[in-house]
């Protein structure tokens, strides 16, 4: 995230003042969970990648490549609103970028090593189980359950919580 940051900070420097204005400074519920379908199917490659000498060959985090197809899918079609909200984050101008074919596929492996490199290996189990347990849901639930998770985890950091979660740019829960 870091990496993408820098990366919007970059381009935004090229952008004149009054671009910049229009921009917001957290994205909604509905258009983190774009982003997070956008990144779901590499987060879940990756995750299997790092977690596959704690988990059983039958692991469904480890390879079930049809999970992995349904979130490609949903993937495809969240990216013009995933899109415009890393627009909304950053300027107008960074949608022509962002326009190329070569955009989400950058943007993901910048984002998904920041996400899955936050993984102890000792909680794969609980990572493979959850997936299990999410997997029937449709991919679009489980972004929101990811979101909605980040939420609560950012507003309880916000109350002086100790939790272990990254500073990202989501609105407060209910805002829409």
């Amino acid at each position: 995230m870091k990496r993408l940051g820098l990366a919007l900070a970059l381009i935004g420097l090229a952008v004149p003042e009054a671009a910049m204005a229009q921009q917001r400074a957290c994205i909604t519920a509905p258009e983190a969970e774009a982003m997070t379908l956008v990144a779901m199917p590499d987060i879940l490659r990756e995750t299997g990648r790092v977690c596959a000498a704690h988990l059983p060959a039958n692991s469904l985090i480890r390879g079930n490549g049809t999970l992995i197809a349904k979130y490609e899918t949903a993937a495809e079609q969240a990216w013009p609103a995933a899109r415009a909200a890393i627009v909304m984050l950053s300027d107008p101008t960074v949608d022509t970028l962002l326009q190329s074919d070569f955009a989400r596929p950058l943007l993901t492996s910048l984002l998904v090593p920041f996400i899955v490199g936050r993984i102890g290996l000792e909680d794969c189990g609980v990572i493979d189980r959850l997936a299990t347990q999410l997997a029937p849901l449709p991919p679009r639930n489980m972004a929101s359950v990811v979101v909605t998770a980040l939420q609560y985890l950012k507003s309880e950091k916000a109350r002086g919580r100790q939790v272990a979660v990254p500073d990202l740019p989501l609105c407060p829960i209910g805002t829409r």
